[in-house]
């Protein structure tokens, strides 16, 4: 393996909060163009890993590898500049902003030399409405419409699309499809599919597996904070993986 082209890696990771200990020398490895999905029950350790990647919190011991690097994550802001992009359910957006205000939020372009000159609105409107089409949000005729009036899906579509058009490498997803419905999840599945298409790491924790089996690459067991199982999603069904994360009674 060369480890100098997987985007993120964690070797032996352990997280202890006093003496309890929420995760217990995990490793893995995400590579470009990848959708790994994380589960398991409530407790196992899912969120707990994504805020290490997401540097919100450092690893207790272990090591954080990121594009072969070894480094030790402090803060979101020092993980959002190596490229790894958190989707949260509160997503950044704002309920008064139109949609390409929202999506150009902070990066807004400007005309003239240098970036110094007037907003360059139209370019950013016809930008975002591009964008979201590409993802399937059809429903969507203009990005002036303000944001409140999205449905979640389309708010998280929204989020995905806009951290990959600004040069994501790895986006860290935690239940995003959680109380959406059909048509709603579909567009974030969409979504995420586009991200590994355009050759990002995707981290996706999700309870339904019948979200996470149609998008992932592979899919990771945790329970008690411990990897307890690794499968190619194309391999196994969704029943073999509901026996992973709950055996039956009697099982060994």
């Amino acid at each position: 393996m060369v480890t100098s082209l997987a985007l993120v890696e964690l070797e032996h990771v352990v997280q202890r909060y006093g003496q309890s200990e929420v995760l217990s020398d995990v490793s893995l490895t995400l590579w470009p163009g990848e959708v790994v999905g994380l589960i398991g029950d409530n407790g196992s350790g899912k969120s707990t890993l994504l805020k290490i990647i997401a540097g919100y919190q450092p690893a207790t011991d272990g090591v954080v590898r990121v594009m072969g690097q070894p480094i030790r994550l402090r803060n979101p802001g020092q993980a959002r500049a190596l490229g790894i992009e958190p989707v949260y359910q509160d997503l950044a957006i704002l309920d008064d902003l139109c949609l390409w205000r929202n999506f150009f939020l902070g990066k807004e372009r400007r005309r003239g030399r240098f970036g110094l000159g007037l907003l360059d609105t139209h370019w950013m409107r016809t930008t975002c409405e591009a964008q979201l089409r590409e993802v399937g949000l059809t429903r969507i005729e203009s990005a002036d419409m303000p944001a409140r009036l999205l449905s979640g899906g389309e708010r998280q579509a929204l989020a995905v699309t806009r951290a990959v058009y600004f040069g994501a490498r790895v986006l860290l997803l935690d239940e995003p499809t959680a109380s959406l419905s059909a048509r709603e999840t579909a567009n974030v599945l969409r979504a995420i599919t586009g991200a590994r298409q355009r050759g990002l790491g995707v981290l996706y924790i999700d309870h339904n597996l019948r979200h996470v089996l149609p998008v992932a690459d592979r899919i990771i067991v945790l329970e008690h904070g411990r990897i307890v199982g690794e499968v190619r999603a194309g391999e196994v069904t969704e029943d073999e993986l509901q026996r992973l994360i709950a055996p039956p009674f009697g099982d060994t």
